[in-house]
């Protein structure tokens, strides 16, 4: 699936499918024709009462007949009663709002050069990893542990860097290597300035100077600050929630991924 969906241009990290798995291995399905995968989708469970839709895809020679569709509908059970948000091309929000999706807000691929640099902040260990979850979680208004325990293990083409307070983390930022340089997500800060001097370190931590950040409408200083810097919008989508929209934190300036949220 996410070969496909880098032949599709989507630029996955290099090792998101451990990630992805690790959050829902049921979570992720795939419509056949003939013993091909002509259709795919994932419904990851994040929690009791979240999950994200992700990977929607379809081979072009089969649209128009309704198998993405059904499988749509079908992957959709498995989430339950839980609110379920996605990042959709705005091309299919009229679509997604006719399945109970809602708009939320708008997040901006920004992309651009962020010079290396020494690294000077502690990249993030295993046992911080607990402590990773709660800010995110604060910053999200979701609980994520089962993705987010495999996201933030440090390898060699991801590193997690940690800005702190004292004994306190007080920021996080997450650098990812991807078929073209890289991408960073979550960025969790104070404010856009601290958001930027974590994206340049985790760029830093994983050697890339192509850097790729999914910016929130909410997050606009930090987006500005991007464009100042020579980053320029790829496309936008739209985020929407079918059920209660979880309620985010100031601090989040970077999304960790448009697949899973």
């Amino acid at each position: 699936m996410l070969d496909w969906a880098a032949a599709e241009g989507w630029n996955p990290g290099l090792d998101d499918a451990a990630a992805f798995h690790a959050a829902d291995p049921d979570g992720f399905f795939v419509s056949e024709v003939g013993g091909q995968v002509v259709a795919a989708i994932s419904v990851v469970n994040h929690s009791d009462a979240f999950a994200f839709l992700g990977l929607y895809l379809c081979r072009p020679e089969f649209r128009g007949r309704g198998i993405g569709f059904a499988l749509w509908n079908f992957a959709r059970s498995h989430a339950g009663d839980r609110t379920v948000g996605l990042d959709g091309v705005a091309a299919q929000q009229a679509n997604y709002a006719r399945s109970g999706f809602v708009l939320y807000g708008r997040t901006q691929r920004l992309s651009g050069h962020l010079a290396t640099e020494a690294l000077t902040l502690p990249v993030a260990r295993a046992v911080e990893i607990p402590e990773i979850e709660r800010l995110d979680a604060a910053a999200n208004g979701v609980s994520r542990p089962g993705f987010l325990h495999t996201w933030l293990q440090d390898g060699p083409t991801r590193k997690t860097v940690l800005g702190r307070d004292g004994k306190t983390i007080t920021g996080v930022a997450t650098a990812r290597t991807c078929r073209d340089g890289c991408k960073i997500g979550p960025i969790i800060a104070d404010d856009a300035h601290a958001a930027l001097h974590l994206a340049r370190q985790a760029a830093s931590a994983v050697g890339e100077s192509r850097v790729t950040i999914d910016v929130p409408d909410t997050a606009a200083p930090f987006a500005e600050l991007l464009r100042q810097q020579g980053f320029t919008e790829g496309f936008s989508t739209a985020r929407m929630y079918s059920g209660d929209a979880p309620a985010a934190g100031q601090c989040l300036q970077a999304v960790a991924t448009l697949e899973l949220g």
